[in-house]
């Protein structure tokens, strides 16, 4: 942990970088591409707030990837503090992916999954 932040957009930029050097070792896409990060927020003082998720549930890294979340982001010069929260609604699905994710997979950017259906009796 550095110095409080005075440039938030910049913090929030090294914030990023940082995320981009975490990956799901299932999926070799980083974390913020992959669509992993909710929500980022990264004030004044220096204090990120992180809402990210898993590609599953079950998802075997699920005890460790958000510590190494942590641990990357704590990392940043001008990071003061950092809250990683863990969520799973809405589930994640690959249309949270970024374009540049999709094609490193070999996905066609604009293909979205099926959605679900639902008939009425």
């Amino acid at each position: 942990m550095g110095e409080p932040a005075r440039d938030t957009p910049s913090l929030e930029k090294r914030v990023i970088r940082a995320l981009r050097q975490c990956f799901d070792p299932e999926i070799p896409v980083n974390i913020y591409d992959l669509g992993l990060i909710y929500k980022l927020a990264v004030d004044p003082s220096g204090k990120v707030d992180i809402l990210m998720t898993l590609t599953a549930p079950n998802c075997p890294v699920a005890g460790s990837l958000p510590a190494q979340v942590e641990s990357r982001v704590n990392a940043v010069e001008g990071v003061t503090g950092v809250v990683v929260e863990l969520t799973f609604d809405p589930p994640w699905d690959r249309s949270r992916m970024s374009e540049g994710a999709r094609l490193s997979l070999g996905l066609d950017p604009e293909d979205q999954p099926p959605s679900i259906v639902r008939f009425q009796r």
